[in-house]
């Protein structure tokens, strides 16, 4: 049976890689939503107006759009479907984008309301993260104990019981 922390770590990459795959695809189409199309792209348009460094390095509001959906996009796919590090890698790219995106709402002083999602998937990334890299605890059968860099079986296993004697 699988453990709590694996549950966890399951339902939270699969809730969290779904999420952004759906956000990222919004941005990158009318498909799923023409009206939250449109705001993303007036959105992302008032992000470069208020960083001129963005349009002085060739930066359009479309190319930061359309890269920050696809790599919403990417790491939300990877986050669902592929097991491993690559997950963890993906959870810290998105973390590094929420960032991102809460300056970009902080800088163009947008209300709480309109940049509330992305503070709470900022936590459930962070959560997730620090969970994944969290090492797992070992049935306390399987722990071995280390002495002078050489492991030893668990001293309840390496001393006989009290009034019985170890025979080998």
């Amino acid at each position: 049976m699988a453990s709590p922390r694996t549950i966890t770590i399951v339902a939270l990459s699969v809730a969290l890689g779904l999420f952004f795959v759906f956000m990222g695809t919004i941005k990158l189409t009318p498909r799923l939503s023409r009206d939250a199309y449109n705001e993303m792209k007036r959105a992302y348009k008032s992000y470069v107006r208020a960083l001129p460094m963005l349009k002085k390095m060739g930066v359009s509001s479309i190319l930061l759009r359309k890269s920050i959906g696809a790599l919403e996009v990417a790491c939300g796919i990877v986050m669902t479907l592929v097991p491993g590090r690559p997950k963890d890698v993906a959870n810290f790219l998105l973390l590094l984008l929420v960032l991102a995106v809460l300056f970009f709402h902080q800088l163009v002083g947008d209300p709480l309301k309109r940049y509330a999602h992305a503070l709470v998937f900022g936590i459930l990334l962070t959560c997730r993260l620090l969970i994944a890299r969290q090492p797992e605890e070992l049935p306390p059968e399987k722990r071995m104990l280390s002495v002078n860099g050489d492991e030893q079986p668990p001293i309840h296993d390496a001393a006989p019981e009290k009034g019985k004697m170890k025979v080998s």
